[in-house]
């Protein structure tokens, strides 16, 4: 039933004008609508509603992320954009932050604002 229906995102936020300027500003996702229950976002056609809440529990774990054609091009610009790119040490990372899985695919992660985990990823 679900397969052929538009899959639409969320994420929590405690500071809304904070997520706000972070996925408009930063990211460059443009504004649909603002209203006291969700800062909705349009990314590439994909719905990004950013909920505001009073308790946020961070999830251990990346909670959203956008495939991207180029990697390396896509972490330059988020870099310049003022982005930070989350460094482990469980497994190796190039000078940019980029890992590459053992299929090939390569991932980089960062935070938003509330410190929830997102990630660009070439595959």
């Amino acid at each position: 039933m679900l397969r052929s229906q538009k899959l639409m995102a969320f994420i929590a936020t405690r500071d809304p004008a904070r997520a706000k300027a972070f996925y408009g500003g930063t990211l460059g996702l443009q504004l649909l609508s603002e209203d006291p229950f969700a800062l909705v976002f349009d990314a590439n056609g994909t719905m990004l509603r950013v909920t505001p809440v009073r308790e946020l529990i961070l999830a251990p774990y990346t909670v959203l992320g956008w495939d991207v054609e180029d990697i390396e091009a896509a972490v330059k610009e988020l870099t310049a954009a003022g982005v930070s790119f989350e460094r482990y040490g469980s497994f190796p990372q190039d000078e940019a932050g980029i890992w590459t899985a053992p299929g090939g695919t390569r991932v980089a992660w960062f935070k938003d604002p509330d410190g929830n985990t997102l990630s660009v990823s070439q595959h």
